[in-house]
């Protein structure tokens, strides 16, 4: 039986890097065609980092920040450009465009709100 896993294992991980770099292309693609059009861009497929580990994280995501900084990280960008193009929109839309949990977002929005990138109005978040 571990035999069979073993070698199912292998396949699957085989076919894996033949896709990854159709991944990639995506990705830039989409970026591309989110600049030209000025739209928000949709969530990148995993796996397309040059730093990743093969299961969507990099091995380098935390490396040069202290945990906890409001650096000009990537989701939060994402989260602005979208309450931007999107006014009003909620935090469970927000994460569902951007192909995350909530939670996060619960975290990080008010924290751009005390810097003024975003407003929350009731349920919505706006342009700060």
């Amino acid at each position: 039986m571990a035999d069979f896993l073993d070698a199912r294992v292998k396949e699957i991980e085989g076919r894996l890097q033949e896709l990854r770099p159709l991944i990639e292309e995506y990705n830039r693609l989409e970026a591309a065609s989110a600049a030209l059009t000025g739209r928000a861009t949709l969530p990148r497929l995993r796996g397309a980092s040059p730093r990743s580990n093969g299961n969507g994280s990099s091995a380098a995501s935390r490396r040069g920040r202290p945990r906890g900084s409001r650096g000009d990280n990537t989701r939060a960008t994402q989260a602005v450009e979208l309450v931007r193009t999107q006014p009003g929109i909620t935090i469970p839309e927000l994460a569902q465009h951007m192909g995350i949990r909530p939670n996060y977002l619960y975290r990080i929005l008010p924290q751009l709100e005390e810097d003024g990138r975003v407003r929350r109005d009731d349920k919505g978040w706006f342009p700060g």
